[in-house]
């Protein structure tokens, strides 16, 4: 199957699997259709949002996250931001965790924030600019979250608030 419709290079797939659906974000537009017709359901002219523009996209469930410049939530039908962060950096790594969202990128902290646009803390890091978040989703009662980036070292955070430990590489 061929979805069409994007005119420039597509940077970014996210697949909605109970749904068979599917987003594709290219450099001036972002897309969603169905696979199981190939057609298309949603159309967003990224170009038109200044908070949009360059962006990356992660989805759960209903909501799904656009960013670069900005880190923005987009709530399906897809038609325009419903929420816009107050976070000036340019974000590297977004991605939701329970009941809020983390975001990394270029400033020496994690961002935990609410869907509601609300930035709850700013967690001190290592690296300047932070290239890389992963949560250990394999343990329900150890989980950990890592944070790399320019840095030689990994930091750990054991309960997501500050980090417990730092993994030096030399």
């Amino acid at each position: 199957m061929t979805l069409q419709g994007h005119e420039d290079y597509i940077h970014c797939l996210s697949l909605r699997e109970q749904q068979r659906e599917c987003a594709c974000l290219a450099v001036r537009t972002a897309r969603s259709g169905y696979l199981r017709t190939g057609s298309q359901t949603h159309k967003i002219e990224m170009y038109k949002y200044e908070e949009c523009a360059r962006g990356r996209s992660t989805q759960v469930d209903q909501l799904r996250l656009w960013w670069g410049p900005h880190v923005i939530i987009m709530a399906p039908p897809l038609r325009h931001p419903t929420t816009i962060f107050p976070i000036m950096e340019s974000q590297q790594q977004v991605m939701f965790y329970q009941d809020m969202i983390l975001s990394a990128g270029q400033a020496p902290h994690i961002n935990h924030c609410q869907i509601t646009g609300d930035i709850r803390a700013q967690i001190p890091s290592s690296p300047c600019s932070i290239y890389s978040l992963s949560i250990n989703e394999s343990s329900p009662e150890n989980k950990v979250l890592t944070a790399a980036g320019s840095s030689s070292k990994i930091d750990v955070f054991t309960n997501f608030r500050y980090r417990a430990f730092s993994l030096s590489f030399t």
